[in-house]
């Protein structure tokens, strides 16, 4: 033991410092003083780099992508978004098909997510007519227009009476002219079930929306910000071709930054949201919690920063 060899750990590198510690909890503190007070460490760090990064996009006019499950619509976070699309945050929203089911259920009778176990049944499960008759026929006449699927259906609750369409994303979207991309895997939702449903209309419109996704990409070179909550697959992946895309076209897209939001670890977000797409520069990050939490407070820091 006596050729163990020390060394003084006052000219060691130390990785957690007391001036990055969290300050103490008092009463009366206001939202911006509760955010600086968290310790500067971990995940409460990498929350405050996005929420910089999503201020510095916009300061800087640069694209800010918001990508989401449609849990994020079922768990009441519409106000939280339509609030960031008023205030010129986000810049372009990315949905799959249950996105807009939700949020037409929304708008139309400001109640939606029906008792999937016990409709299952007795095949009643998705064959709520209202929703499949608005969402189908929209989808059929705004393709044929030729509109995307994204601003078919935002169109359609934008020119029809619904109750709450104030409470609707894709009726907000519209009307401060964000666009809406949905894309759609088919068989996945409720509605495609119906004979109303036309699965070329579609198909052609989420067509449309990849290509409008890879035009509003283009806008993230130089400081942009990509944010996906809850979608673990569908968003991904989509997300990483319409970015191939984009630079196969000639367009430079780099340092910018992504983050994702998820209640748990996905692979798919991970690789083709915070690591693949920032290689050749930017940042990513990976953010754990729940989304009717996360996405409030995140909202809420930049709301106070702008």
């Amino acid at each position: 033991m006596e050729k163990v060899k020390t060394y003084s750990i006052k000219g060691r590198m130390s990785k957690v410092n007391k001036r990055d510690f969290a300050a103490k909890p008092v009463k009366a503190r206001s939202f911006s003083a509760f955010l600086d007070s968290l310790p500067n460490i971990l995940k409460a760090k990498d929350l405050r780099a996005v929420s910089s990064d999503m201020v510095s996009a916009r300061r800087k006019n640069k694209g800010v992508i918001f990508m989401a499950g449609a849990h994020v619509i079922k768990c009441g976070l519409n106000p939280v978004l339509i609030e960031l699309i008023k205030e010129k945050v986000i810049t372009c929203i990315c949905l799959n098909g249950a996105g807009i089911i939700h949020d037409f259920e929304i708008a139309f009778q400001g109640r939606t997510s029906e008792d999937v176990a016990e409709n299952l049944k007795t095949g009643r499960f998705g064959m709520g007519k209202e929703t499949a008759d608005f969402l189908n026929c929209a989808a059929a006449e705004g393709v044929e227009k030729g509109f995307g699927l994204g601003y078919a259906v935002a169109s359609a609750i934008a020119t029809t009476k619904l109750a709450n369409k104030d409470l609707s994303l894709l009726y907000n979207a519209y009307k401060h002219k964000v666009p809406v991309c949905v894309f759609v895997g088919i068989g996945t939702d409720i509605i495609h079930q119906h004979q109303s449903f036309d699965a070329a209309s579609t198909a052609q419109g989420s067509l449309r929306d990849f290509h409008i996704l890879v035009k509003n990409i283009c806008s993230l070179n130089q400081g942009g910000v990509v944010l996906n909550f809850g979608s673990a697959v569908l968003l991904p992946e989509v997300f990483l071709k319409a970015l191939n895309l984009a630079r196969n076209l000639g367009n430079k897209v780099c340092d910018f930054t992504t983050a994702n939001f998820d209640m748990v670890y996905h692979y798919r977000p991970s690789q083709n949201v915070v690591a693949r797409p920032v290689l050749s520069g930017g940042r990513g990050y990976y953010i754990i919690g729940h989304h009717e939490i996360m996405l409030p407070f995140l909202a809420q820091s930049v709301i106070e920063k702008i």
